[in-house]
């Protein structure tokens, strides 16, 4: 009898029962969070794509347009600060459901035709109240459903920002040129209400089967990179930053730096169609690695191959090579976050996550609104877009400074000590 119950124990080990908490369920949780993601990031594209013909029609520059969309990155940072902690009480469907509405009626106030309107849809309800519900809430919720591949699985999720990127843009430019870019928000509105039967499958995430084994496998803890735990997340923050100042510009900014240099408008869309569809493919390899060399050092790879690829942005004009450009980029960025909530789910326990992870991605969005405005900001003075590209990568090149650092205490303090 005992030595049945031994088999049927290691059989169970075997399939994941008693050490992770990893199961189909998991892999539907994932899927739900990527449909509803898709669907979400699709809000703020219509800004995105439609820059130039809302600035005209507003009578204002670039800069001011674009502000619009980086303040949805500030208002989803700042927002899902607040949501990850209601969510741990109140539950993620509910706060997704909630984030829905929010991001439906955000469209319908930017429709309003004026910029305080527009501000006060993309700022408020389409980031704060409705990104800040949805992306920061379902991240921390996903990475409770995973232990083994969650580096996989976060990547995976993540994917539903350069879904929206692949279908949105050219549905919206189609639209901006036979409807306007009035209709083309408030259509998509209702199509954000799709969300909520979706959210109504969301089931809580399984409790931790033990401290052991593979629920615990990939937690390293700060004590390895010797320093205090809030300077690691303080400085984790500021490398996040760093690194979404340039993320931000060729997303913000490609289809109207395409007309500027003679490549239609539609040409620019599919362009951004192919960074970000390019940015979907090459997650999936940036989660398998992060599963195998972890967080730190996935951000470093990631963030080396993006540096590269902004820079490349400010050398050419011709649409061939562009469009390689736009691809290289995807490859290169698309890792990043992700990783980042790895690294945190590494080094800090799983009761933290629900504020570490919202603090870390508020710095990083923090860094997409500065990117988004600061690249309007230079072209608006410089009349060309090539000086934003050369600070992006500047910019970079200080988180691969910050980043760098990070990781080579974490790898020395992975060394056993001398005998």
């Amino acid at each position: 009898m005992a030595d049945s119950q031994a088999v049927g124990m290691r059989a169970g080990v075997a399939r994941g029962i008693p050490d992770s908490v990893e199961s189909r369920a998991s892999w539907l949780a994932a899927t739900l969070a990527i449909g509803i993601l898709s669907i979400s990031y699709g809000a703020p594209l219509a800004v995105v794509v439609g820059l130039k013909p809302i600035a005209a029609s507003l009578a204002s520059d670039r800069s001011v347009i674009a502000l619009a969309a980086a303040l949805v990155w500030v208002g989803t940072g700042t927002g899902g600060i607040v949501m990850g902690w209601i969510a741990d009480r109140i539950g993620v469907r509910r706060i997704v459901m909630f984030g829905a509405v929010m991001t439906a009626l955000g469209l319908v106030v930017s429709a309003g035709g004026t910029v305080p309107a527009l501000y006060l849809g993309h700022a408020l309800l389409i980031g704060f109240l409705g990104g800040g519900a949805l992306y920061p809430p379902l991240l921390i919720y996903i990475s409770r459903w995973f232990d083994r591949r969650r580096g996989t699985a976060l990547a995976l999720i993540s994917s539903g920002q350069y879904i929206a990127g692949v279908i949105w843009p050219s549905a919206f430019e189609r639209g901006l040129a036979a409807l306007g870019w009035r209709s083309v928000m408030l259509g998509f509105a209702g199509v954000c209400l799709l969300i909520l039967p979706m959210a109504m499958l969301l089931r809580p995430p399984p409790q931790p089967r033990r401290a052991g084994g593979a629920a615990s496998a990939g937690f390293r803890g700060v004590a390895g990179l010797r320093l205090n735990a809030n300077t690691v997340q303080a400085v984790l923050c500021a490398a996040s930053f760093l690194c979404c100042v340039p993320m931000a510009i060729p997303s913000s900014h490609l289809v109207a730096f395409c007309s500027d240099v003679g490549i239609a408008p539609a040409q620019g869309a599919t362009m951004l169609s192919v960074l970000l569809g390019s940015a979907f493919v090459s997650r999936q390899f940036w989660g398998w690695v992060a599963d195998r060399i972890g967080g730190l050092g996935t951000v470093f790879a990631g963030s080396a191959c993006q540096a590269l690829a902004i820079a490349a942005f400010a050398t050419t004009r011709n649409e061939a090579l562009l469009f390689a450009i736009a691809a290289a980029y995807g490859l290169g960025f698309s890792g990043i976050i992700p990783a980042y909530v790895v690294a945190i789910r590494e080094l800090f326990p799983s009761a933290q996550a629900s504020w570490r992870v919202p603090t870390l991605l508020f710095s990083g969005m923090s860094g997409m609104a500065f990117g988004s405005w600061f690249a309007g900001a230079l072209y608006d003075y410089f009349g060309f877009y090539a000086p934003a590209f050369a600070a992006g990568a500047l910019f970079n090149l200080a988180n691969l400074a910050i980043v760098g650092f990070l990781w080579l205490r974490q790898a020395q303090g992975a060394r056993p000590a001398p005998a």
